[in-house]
């Protein structure tokens, strides 16, 4: 059984639970899931989906390696599934298959790729919801031209590509190129997408349970989509929305994501966009810090402990089961207490001090144990998570699936390199020059 502790949740300057009404939060995400905004809530496209990835498995099985070409939200929930269920590739016993997330430029790392693997055994993912991403179309462009060179005319069966259903240049480009392609469902956001193809192509391709992940967020948003109020009142996501409110009313700009499960560690990376994109708008918003236990013990938790006091944390653990590497009785004198320990028993009492440190500092501590880490115990805490963003964003009253801010970095990037779909100049840009 999972836990949800408020004991030390409270602490600080938040001295007392503030309920919030729920009842316009209801009736509005009723409207919303039956409209088909929130796709990642309803659901609904997952029956088609399963039926295209088991259709499409074979054919990945076929490849010993996957390149997947995306960013942000394209790519950052597939790199934390391979690291939480599919450690093997960093193992040296390793024998394939290999997954290669290029979620960023780097010419060095993808000419690697293009020197060292060989294009019959690889299949390219290219993911992008709009279709005009440009740091993704502009790799698939020389992925595309690696290809050819040896594959020639079959080169498009090694690419697959996720894209929306209807437009943009990555669908376009697809079916002038007849490249198979999987959709993003309408109104489903990157950040917000792990949980379709973007996130599950991936995962079958290296055996992943992806129906077990689907299986643990549909047992958290059940009660959401057709939501009555008592549903809501009691759902662990609409308490955690409650309680990130009251951090941010009571001046506490940011919110630690400590999370002490090894293999969940990357998580945190894909919490930190989806909590900073969906809540960073009109000055409203926390900053959200991922932090690795027992790593970042050594790194930030100085500034966490004795720093400003303007943080929360949400504490993420696990039970532990016994480590098999276990302390001999034949260790120096100042280590003995060591002796006839195990490993997890020095991870377990790192997790404890760190958690008593944050509570003595009177850091307010939201703390979560899951009772195993599965594919269906990760789909439950993504889902958790996803809908503990989207209301808070509704009690900040603000838009959670929209990123406006963003665009204007990536139009001005356009506009350096003369793209003529865009204005010859800005005023930002030429300011930002001039002055550089």
């Amino acid at each position: 059984m999972h836990t949800l502790s408020w004991v030390h949740a409270w602490k600080g300057r938040l001295n007392e639970v503030s309920t919030l009404d729920s009842a316009l939060c209801t009736e509005k995400l009723k409207n919303e899931v039956s409209s088909g905004y929130l796709p990642f809530i309803s659901m609904d496209y997952i029956k088609k989906l399963s039926q295209e990835i088991h259709a499409i498995t074979p054919k990945l099985r076929q490849f010993k390696h996957m390149i997947l070409l995306g960013v942000g939200g394209s790519a950052l929930g597939s790199k934390a599934l391979q690291k939480a269920f599919f450690p093997n590739q960093e193992r040296p016993d390793h024998k394939g298959p290999w997954l290669w997330v290029l979620d960023n430029i780097n010419a060095d790392k993808l000419l690697s790729l293009f020197t060292n693997l060989t294009p019959k055994e690889t299949i390219v993912v290219v993911v992008s919801k709009s279709g005009t991403t440009v740091e993704t179309i502009a790799q698939y462009f020389l992925a595309k031209e690696w290809l050819q060179k040896t594959l020639q005319t079959n080169w498009n069966q090694h690419v697959l590509s996720i894209t929306d259903a209807h437009s943009g240049f990555l669908k376009k480009e697809s079916e002038k190129e007849r490249i198979q392609t999987l959709s993003v469902p309408k109104h489903l956001g990157g950040r917000y997408s792990i949980l379709s193809a973007v996130g599950l192509i991936p995962a079958a391709f290296l055996n992943i349970n992806w129906e077990e992940i689907l299986s643990g967020a549909s047992s958290i948003m059940k009660p959401l989509q057709n939501v009555t109020e008592e549903n809501l009142f009691n759902h662990p996501s609409w308490k955690i929305a409650q309680w990130c409110l009251s951090l941010l009313k009571h001046n506490y700009s940011q919110l630690i994501f400590f999370t002490y499960i090894p293999a969940w560690e990357h998580f945190g990376l894909w919490f930190t966009q989806l909590w900073a994109e969906s809540l960073g708008k009109e000055g409203k918003g926390s900053m959200p810090l991922p932090a690795v236990g027992v790593t970042d013990q050594h790194s930030t938790q100085q500034m966490f402990l004795d720093g400003p006091k303007d943080k929360g944390c949400i504490f993420i653990s696990q039970k532990h089961k016994p480590s098999k590497l276990q302390f001999s009785t034949n260790l120096p004198k100042e280590w003995s207490w060591l002796a006839k320990k195990n490993l997890q028993d020095l991870f377990v009492a790192e997790e404890v001090g760190t958690a008593s440190a944050l509570t003595a500092y009177k850091v307010p501590l939201l703390h979560l144990t899951f009772s195993d880490t599965t594919e269906h115990t990760l789909g439950e805490f993504l889902a958790i998570f996803m809908a503990s963003t989207l209301f808070t964003g509704w009690l900040l009253n603000i838009n959670p699936l929209d990123q406006p801010a963003v665009e204007l970095g990536k139009k001005l990037a356009r506009i350096y390199l003369k793209d003529p779909s865009q204005p010859q100049s800005d005023p930002i840009l030429q300011s930002f020059l001039k002055n550089d």
